[in-house]
């Protein structure tokens, strides 16, 4: 029987090393990130099944990029297509806001194939190549939060973020679940709608399998079904505006949070809302141009690896 790890082993374990305190400053932006990193740990550079070198090469750049509920360790997460997505896009600065590591389904039985460990690779490989990473936790990986303000090698841990973007917005990073009444005050019942939601992404699992045979690309099902429930929406709309209303609190133009899996940008009583979206429903990633422009970029098709690309030229210059 394979034995269980928890959480915290298995975030000390993918980042390779221990804590270390790190001294923060303003950058030119007016995000908050660290003096320069650590050396890099050697785990990065470990050989895995679907090398995490094979970068695209010319991809796009984004001076930031934000991701959230990855929910790696689970099988409704969709790592292949973060996996294509992180090969070809880059960026300075890569926040990660919250339920990257899915403690709560590792709890009940272990579940990690090579894939998932690929995309802690290649996060670590653009952490020491000179992204700044920053990971926030959520309230699947809750437990890395006794590690905020700390270290882990170039990944560095808060609680919080304040982003500054090239037009001058000052955004307040955080993945959400601490404005989340269900989550705060009635624990038991997440975890009973957690186990329910699991069903329904096994199913949205092998639906979206027979589309691709069929030769459709991604499309979720159980995003479809969930925002068709009259409670989800109005919880959706109750926590939009929660977080807005805290940004103003915080004196800031605006939010940045996942956590409802529903990415979206939109302006909410003169404060900007902004969700990354999911990485199990909706595929999506929350980005700022060079231009300081905000944008939701949309993965449900994967692009072809270089590696691929090669192939495909050859056999075509074979066959003429």
């Amino acid at each position: 029987m394979a034995q269980k790890t928890s959480a915290t082993t298995l975030f000390r374990q993918t980042t390779g090393r221990g804590t270390d305190s790190a001294t923060f400053h303003p950058s030119p932006g007016g995000a908050t990130f660290p003096a320069p990193p650590l050396p890099p740990s050697s785990i990065d550079d470990a050989p895995t099944t679907g090398s995490h070198d094979d970068d695209h090469p010319d991809p796009t750049r984004y001076r930031t990029i934000w991701l959230s509920d990855i929910h790696l360790g689970t099988g409704g997460c969709q790592a292949s297509y973060l996996l294509d997505f992180l090969r070809h896009n880059e960026s300075e600065y890569l926040y990660l806001v919250g339920d990257i590591i899915d403690g709560w389904q590792l709890k009940k039985g272990w579940y990690w194939p090579q894939a998932h460990n690929d995309v802690v690779q290649k996060v670590l490989r653009k952490a020491r190549k000179g992204t700044q990473v920053i990971y926030i936790p959520g309230n699947h990986d809750e437990s890395a939060r006794q590690f905020c303000n700390l270290a882990f090698g170039d990944i560095h841990v808060r609680e919080e973020a304040f982003h500054t973007t090239l037009n001058g917005k000052r955004l307040w990073v955080v993945h959400g679940d601490l404005f989340d009444g269900v989550i705060q005050h009635a624990k038991w019942l997440a975890y009973l709608g957690d186990s329910a939601y699991t069903l329904i992404l096994l199913l949205n699992r092998w639906f979206n399998r027979v589309r691709a045979k069929l030769g459709f690309q991604y499309w979720s099902l159980s995003q479809y079904l969930k925002h068709q429930v009259k409670n989800a929406v109005n919880f959706i709309s109750s926590f939009e505006r929660v977080m807005t209303d805290e940004a103003r609190r915080r004196g800031c133009d605006g939010v940045v949070c996942g956590h409802i899996h529903k990415a979206e940008i939109r302006d909410i009583d003169g404060i900007l809302y902004c969700n990354d979206g999911d990485w199990v429903e909706s595929l999506t990633a929350l980005v700022e141009t060079f231009e300081g422009e905000l944008r939701i970029v949309y993965w449900t098709v994967m692009q072809a690896p270089p590696q691929a690309q090669a192939s495909t030229r050859k056999a075509r210059v074979s066959a003429a």
